[in-house]
């Protein structure tokens, strides 16, 4: 059996090589020189140590960098070369449920075996169902290069190719009905049950999510509270909801029915797969789980390593781009820990009480099995949380312990309410209570837990990274020596130190002047923050770019320099990429008021914040005149509307004083609106000037610049089609004697004023 594991894994790592490497081409050359090595081993097989063992790598890893490179340019490279023209025919059988978007709606199509697209249309793509061919027009884009940035969310699904519709699209019957599309019909008769078995919004979407791993009717504010809490894992479909399952079936099963046990929860294990949607998380459990179940049918031994490695394999062959998915890589890394180290630090961790009291052993035992299972799927995915998600959750052993089997209780038995609702839907309308307790249990635990100062670390701090390594080099140098408990003690205590050390050097360096202001790097769209002293106060949260979550970025940095709570959020206007990320802020930061521009918003965006501040009891200040607001030793000064026309032009103004230095932000005016805000108010020489529109070409007019003489211009721009910052608007800074900065070059800006100086 460890013969699979060791062919599975060295092929794997060639795979992910190939994926994870910016270049091309070299994988035929590297595996020619694999297989020449190969042929020298087996010659000297006899003398060399290992000598079968380096021969099965050898091959296995020239045999990985093959297939990446075979199905690459077989399967993927003749829908990517169709790439790039406006409007080309496609075909394809709709492999999902449609999802709504601002615009209409996306729905994933397959285009032959083993290659998918997503198309992106009007309202009619809502009324598609899984197993309908569909045929059209469109535009076809690369899914793993979106303009300059390369992306793998996409390409880890199957998914190669977007498709943005052209004229008519033509739907007909062609496998809606089959055995084929079961699974998925499946799926959406338990969405439908759901809601109609809970009638709390909040229930219904948590226990969806946990069935079905659909997080989409999850609340912003849930959602922070699960993931700051470290129990998002249990929305991702992955080993906890399959072995939860399995325990369920073993409850319904008479044990000595093993091979009937084998082969029902096999079947049923599949059939859940498909219906989730084959993310990598549930398809890698559910190979694992089979392979368990049928070594002993097998006579052979169960290996969780040869069943991991077995799946690996599998999803893999399936789709090589799958190594550069999350999904897969998170599920592997905590699995990975969990069969190596769960065992030793249950032992290590129970061998701290010796006691003959049969009770407290047990919750000894039960308590260390617990926090043995977090930490080890802790240690190898903590690296993959802090680069995805710039987080690591200081306090997910507890939340584990707390939630988790409340959770998995939750779990059997909102399937077995979901499966009476479609016998007898009042009698599981009432037994449907059960899960509403577990799920308020939950998420009043991840609530609470989120509240607490230092939750959480996040990697906005730049020697967090530092400190990261330092732990691994320390306590892996006690693994390796074997050393005694006391040097675990002792090398956790300098873990402790070293990190409160790089917590306070990070806050020196960002909380050291009179006031510090931030421009944070959300890409296309804007988010400031400025403070001074114990308060703080944020300018507009948002981005156009999909892929970053500016409220979350912001969120970040707030916790990363101590800050836990907002004095003020001031919104120039409410276009969204100012706005998108307000939704996660207020739901992870309490806000004490908010700030807001008194003008009509064609795109509700001002009913839906006007209606998380009640929620949140956030004190709505609409902005008709000048206002000030202390902030610390510095000032704020916001001006109303002065422009006339679309939101861009009646934004807010903003000045941020410290003694003799100024800082102005202009949301994203035109040079003409710049000209009636200079004639309307009598603004300063300003050292810093946050730059209107993202540098367009129609902000920064001339008469503006001469009059408030900026010293440092910052653009907050990110990817766009829109050619942000032009070129003449960056000349024209020059030439008013600007030093230009750029977030999509340099990142955050961070801009420290000492004693009134910058």
């Amino acid at each position: 059996m460890r013969t699979l594991a060791t062919l599975a894994l060295s092929f794997a790592a060639t795979v992910f090589v190939s994926v994870l490497l910016p270049w091309d081409g070299w994988q035929f050359w590297t595996a020619l020189v694999l297989v020449v090595l190969a042929v020298a081993a087996l010659l000297l097989r006899k003398k060399l140590p290992y000598g079968k063992r380096v021969l099965l790598i050898l091959c296995a890893a020239a045999a990985g960098l093959l297939y990446f490179r075979v199905y690459d340019t077989l399967v993927c490279r003749p829908f990517v070369n169709r790439c790039g023209e406006e409007a080309q025919a496609f075909s394809g059988v709709v492999a999902d449920d449609p999802i709504a978007t601002d615009y209409g709606g996306k729905v994933t199509v397959w285009l032959r075996t083993g290659v998918k697209a997503v198309y992106y249309g009007e309202e009619e793509v809502m009324d598609l169902r899984p197993g309908q061919r569909i045929s059209g027009t469109a535009r076809w884009q690369d899914a793993a290069r979106i303009r300059e940035t390369s992306i793998t969310t996409f390409t880890a699904r199957g998914v190669f190719v977007l498709l943005y519709g052209r004229g008519e699209l033509t739907a007909e019957s062609a496998l809606e009905n089959s055995v084929w599309f079961l699974p998925q019909r499946a799926a959406r008769a338990v969405k439908e049950r759901i809601s109609q078995i809970w009638d709390d919004p909040v229930t219904a979407a948590f226990v969806l999510a946990e069935l079905t791993g659909d997080r989409s009717h999850i609340a912003e504010e849930d959602s922070a509270a699960m993931s700051e809490a470290g129990l998002a894992h249990l929305f991702a479909v992955s080993g906890l909801h399959c072995a939860f399952l399995v325990t369920l079936l073993g409850l319904l099963i008479p044990p000595h029915r093993r091979r009937t046990y084998c082969i029902v929860t096999s079947l049923v294990l599949l059939f859940y797969m498909v219906m989730v949607g084959l993310s990598p998380s549930v398809v890698r459990a559910c190979i694992m789980q089979i392979f368990l179940l049928a070594a002993p049918l097998l006579r052979r031994e169960s290996d969780p390593l040869t069943a991991l490695s077995a799946a690996l394999l599998i999803l893999l062959l399936a789709n090589p781009y799958a190594a550069g998915g999350i999904s897969l890589q998170l599920s592997f890394a905590a699995t990975l820990g969990l069969i190596l180290l769960a065992r030793r630090l249950y032992q290590f961790f129970t061998g701290f009480y010796r006691g003959k009291r049969r009770k407290l052993r047990y919750a000894v035992a039960l308590v260390s099995a617990n926090v043995s299972a977090s930490l080890a799927a802790l240690v190898f995915t903590v690296p993959l949380t802090a680069f995805y998600f710039n987080i690591f959750t200081l306090i997910s052993p507890v939340s584990n312990l707390l939630a988790v089997p409340v959770a998995g209780w939750n779990f059997m038995a909102g399937l077995l309410t979901v499966l009476l609702g479609f016998v007898w839907l009042p009698a599981a309308q009432f037994v449907g209570w059960l899960s509403w307790l577990m799920v308020h249990y939950v998420l009043l635990i991840a609530r609470w837990l989120m509240r607490l100062p230092y939750h959480a670390l996040y990697f906005s701090n730049r020697y967090l990274a530092w400190w990261l390594l330092y732990a691994y080099v320390l306590l892996g140098f006690c693994w390796l020596t074997k050393g005694r408990r006391r040097r675990y003690v002792l090398a956790g205590l300098l873990v402790a130190a070293m990190l409160l050390v790089c917590i306070g050097v990070n806050r020196r360096e960002f909380r050291y002047g009179t006031m510090d202001a931030v421009a944070v790097d959300v890409g296309q769209g804007e988010c400031v923050l400025l403070y001074s002293g114990s308060e703080a106060v944020m300018v507009d949260c948002g981005s156009s770019n999909s892929y970053i979550q500016a409220g979350g970025r912001a969120a970040d940095l707030l916790g990363s320099i101590g800050y836990h709570r907002l004095k003020a959020v001031v919104l120039t206007h409410y276009h969204a990429d100012h706005t998108n990320g307000m939704y996660e802020l207020l739901a992870r930061v309490p806000v004490e008021q908010l700030w807001l521009p008194d003008i009509e918003d064609e795109f509700g965006v001002r009913d839906r914040l006007v209606g998380l501040a009640e929620r949140y009891g956030i004190e709505l200040v609409y902005i008709c005149d000048p206002s000030a607001m202390a902030v610390g030793e510095a000032e704020l000064t916001v001006y109303p509307p002065i422009g006339e026309g679309d939101m861009n032009e009646q934004g807010l103004t903003i000045l941020c004083s410290a003694g003799d230095f100024d800082l102005l932000i202009t949301g994203d005016m035109a040079g003409s609106t710049e000209k009636r805000l200079i004639d309307a108010y009598e603004l300063p020489d300003v050292e810093v000037l946050v730059v209107s529109h993202h540098g367009s070409k129609y902000s920064s007019a001339r008469e503006f610049l001469e009059e408030v003489r900026p010293e440092t211009a910052i653009i907050s721009v990110g990817d766009n089609s829109y050619g942000h910052p032009a070129e003449e608007t960056i000349r024209r800074l020059w030439a008013a004697g600007a030093e230009v900065c750029r977030t999509d070059e340099q990142g955050d800006i961070l801009v420290t004023v000492y004693g009134g100086k910058k």
